[in-house]
């Protein structure tokens, strides 16, 4: 996974709750076993007409959001199945970081495993951020994971948010958990020879 620490990024605005893990990938999308390629069809049937045409009212499709790496939805995003192509395709079109106030349990699992940030704010930040890009397509925010906030445009504070250290620490370092063992490999043969076996 690519490392990350600080993100300065445009947001691109999905004020839509409850968006399930199908409305994201749909099914017809799975059948490929590797993680590139989902992020053409990410929200595709929003995003494209029966035609394949992109609709020109979707906001992926609106040019003022394109290149933009934050994702800013409503409550309760990524719920339904348990499928991890929904991160995928989140990170494969280029987003780095969701922000929502409230995010399904596998689907934050999934992300950080991708290496795509699910930042959680309050109800009221949230409506504070949607308000913030619906007057300024343009404005950005910065994302700083070791202090976990995220600063704000014209706001005096910076916004906080939590997130579990191991994962943290495996985002700051680009690990997976594989990664993450690999990194203490000299600590766990130093505990196994010290360790006293008992039959």
């Amino acid at each position: 996974m690519e490392k990350f620490a600080t993100l300065r990024s445009g947001v691109v605005p999905l004020p839509i709750e409850n968006v399930d893990t199908d409305q994201i990938i749909p099914a017809r999308f799975l059948k490929a076993t590797t993680r590139e390629g989902f992020g053409r069809n990410l929200f595709a049937d929003w995003r494209y007409a029966a035609d394949g045409q992109p609709k020109p009212d979707f906001v992926m499709n609106d040019a003022r959001y394109q290149g933009h790496q934050i994702l800013l939805a409503g409550q309760n995003f990524g719920c339904g199945s348990s499928r991890e192509h929904a991160a995928w395709a989140l990170y494969d079109a280029g987003f780095r970081v969701v922000i929502s106030s409230y995010f399904a349990d596998i689907f934050r699992g999934n992300a950080l495993n991708t290496g795509l940030l699910p930042l959680q704010v309050t109800p009221a930040e949230l409506q504070e951020l949607f308000a913030l890009v619906a007057q300024d397509a343009q404005a950005e925010l910065t994302v700083d994971l070791p202090s976990q906030t995220l600063q704000v445009p014209g706001r005096p504070e910076p916004m906080h948010f939590e997130l579990d250290a191991y994962k943290k620490e495996c985002l700051i370092n680009g690990y997976d958990d594989i990664d993450f063992l690999l990194s203490q490999e000299s600590a766990i043969t130093t505990f196994e020879q010290q360790r006293t076996w008992i039959f």
